[in-house]
């Protein structure tokens, strides 16, 4: 059986993208990890399974859904970034007419759109915030904002720059606080309406770009602030994103790129299982 791989990147968050509609590939973690691995497979940040949301038994007003996987195996509930790619692969194959629909997520449904610009918005649902929490990096304890953006995180806003921060070894946090891990963001603010951020993402390593991340930066700043309303640009390392929150709602926009497809080696493919 070809089984058919598309890679695409949102700001440098890079995905293997699998077109499964009947939910048939046996997406155990070992072959996720190796699809991730940079010198063993495609390498990637995640993988991302296109499968419809009823070939899962899952309740979605959408007809398809994201099955995300971050990149050591394990299941993630939301992607932002991904959500992106996800749903470019959709309107780029055909699949939905657009320019406005919904995707199914574990995080719930949410309503994308493709702009007349080839970028994608997504509307992230609630950007909540669920207290206040320390992580340690580096040596260095850095106090943040906890957010939940349908899955976990921790903002930092440093005064120092985040570009020098060492982020090659894994932070230290709250596990007690953080039972299912944390992405933990690492947020200087660039003037009124600007930020830019690093992270370090649970399951993956620092990557160049977390979707989810930038709304709970925004959130995170915002609520410093004193206001949970406000839009903001986020510069990552791999981009530029905007991000747009009200009460009880985000919005995420940015771009969303194609770099290759092909088939994987159905005896590469046996061997991971």
């Amino acid at each position: 059986m070809a089984i058919e791989f598309l890679k695409g990147h949102g700001t440098q968050n890079d995905f293997v993208l699998l077109p499964d509609p009947s939910g048939r590939l046996e997406l155990t973690p070992e072959r996720v990890a190796a699809l991730c691995d940079r010198r063993r497979g495609l390498g990637a940040d995640g993988v991302l399974r296109v499968v419809r949301a009823e070939a899962l038994g899952i309740a979605s007003e959408g007809g398809w859904f994201m099955d995300y996987r971050n990149a050591d195996g394990s299941v993630a509930e939301m992607c932002g970034n991904g959500m992106r790619v996800f749903v470019r692969y959709l309107v780029d194959a055909g699949l939905e007419g657009g320019p406005e629909f919904v995707v199914g997520s574990r995080a719930g449904d949410r309503r994308v759109a493709v702009r007349p610009d080839d970028s994608v918005t997504v509307w992230m649902g609630p950007a909540t915030i669920t207290g206040a929490s320390v992580a340690l990096v580096d040596g260095r304890n850095f106090s943040g904002v906890a957010v939940s953006v349908g899955n976990p995180h921790l903002v930092s806003i440093v005064d120092d720059d985040v570009a020098e921060l060492d982020l090659a070894a894994e932070p230290r946090y709250d596990k007690d606080f953080f039972p299912k891990g944390v992405n933990l963001e690492f947020v200087n603010p660039l003037g009124e309406g600007a930020l830019r951020m690093r992270v370090y993402e649970r399951g993956v390593g620092e990557t160049r770009s977390c979707g989810t991340g930038t709304v709970a930066a925004v959130a995170a700043a915002l609520h410093l602030a004193g206001t949970d309303t406000g839009e903001s640009t986020v510069d990552v390392p791999g981009g530029r994103v905007t991000v747009g929150l009200e009460r009880g709602a985000a919005t995420l926009t940015g771009p969303a790129e194609f770099v290759a497809h092909g088939e994987l080696s159905d005896d590469w493919w046996t061997r991971q299982g």
